[in-house]
């Protein structure tokens, strides 16, 4: 099985993620081993430092090896197709791990890779980070039904949705404050539907927040956007997490799945305020990870 979306899985499967996420941040020296013998590929299109930090560590720490490979520095760069890839891949190592400029790049590996193939991260999804997000939900003992998360600036991004992926499998609400023209993809919106959540849109910081116990917010400008700086920090400006929007919400505690741009998307003043639990979901990527590669290997 892959991780290629939080749309690979069922709500149960999610929660057994989850439950095991928790289990190995209490005990994480009863899981050394899990992976031992394992050899796991780490390709990265993108440069990265929660992502290569965590998956590294992580491996190593459940008593496996990380492979860490740039995609200039293997054969992709020379013209060797993606299907070819992924069948050396599977022949050399037990799963493989990418952080791609394109999700068809991960699914077209999926389909070429019978190990197991994980997204960490894509211009369409971001699963890991979304588990990473609500551990830490259930860590400040808010219920997955009782969880009312407003995600503030870019809908069309790859965090919120998998932010939405999750919410939909874990019975939770989401609204999204975004400009107009900016609200998460359809394949996203058909999803929740599917899965009973209605995702409600809003141009209202104010009317957004209230009643809401996560805040959650993401850089207005990635990598690749950068043309574009001056004009998105524009569009976006109303949607700041703010000291004002997060008085307005229900004592909610604040996430970020950083790196931040202090004074853009979110205050300084609100990045550490005491609502904030950024670098605990930040720490909870290498559980969470875990969790998910051992759920994959059927090894906990």
């Amino acid at each position: 099985m892959h991780c290629t979306s939080l749309q690979d899985y069922s709500p149960a499967e999610l929660k057994s993620i989850l439950e095991l996420a928790a289990s190995h941040k209490k005990n994480r020296a009863g899981y050394a081993g899990s992976l031992k013998n394992r050899n796991i590929a780490l390709l990265f299109e993108k440069p990265s430092t929660r992502t290569r930090i965590s998956f590294e560590a992580g491996i190593n720490q459940l008593g496996g090896n990380a492979l860490v490979l740039k995609s200039n520095e293997i054969q992709l760069s020379r013209g060797e197709s993606l299907k070819d890839t992924a069948r050396v891949f599977e022949r050399l190592c037990d799963a493989v791990m990418i952080r791609a400029l394109k999700h068809q790049t991960v699914t077209t590996m999926a389909q070429y890779c019978h190990i197991p193939v994980i997204n960490g991260l894509t211009d369409m999804y971001h699963p890991c980070q979304a588990i990473a997000d609500f551990q830490t939900i259930a860590e400040n003992n808010i219920d997955f039904k009782d969880a009312r998360i407003c995600f503030l600036g870019d809908g069309y991004n790859n965090v919120c949705h998998s932010l939405v992926n999750a919410a939909a499998l874990l019975g939770s609400e989401v609204t999204v404050a975004c400009p107009d023209g900016y609200e998460p993809a359809p394949p996203v919106m058909e999803f929740a539907k599917e899965k009973g959540l209605n995702v409600k849109i809003s141009r209202d910081v104010s009317s957004a927040v209230k009643g809401c116990n996560v805040l959650y917010t993401d850089v207005w400008v990635s990598m690749g956007q950068e043309a574009e700086a001056e004009k998105r920090k524009n569009i976006f400006s109303p949607f700041q997490l703010n000291e004002e929007a997060l008085n307005m919400a229900e004592n909610a505690i604040v996430l970020h799945w950083l790196p931040a741009t202090k004074g853009l998307e979110i205050t300084e003043a609100v990045f550490e305020s005491n609502s904030s639990r950024i670098f605990d979901q930040a720490e909870n990527r290498l559980h969470s990870q875990n969790a998910l590669m051992m759920w994959l290997f059927k090894v906990a």
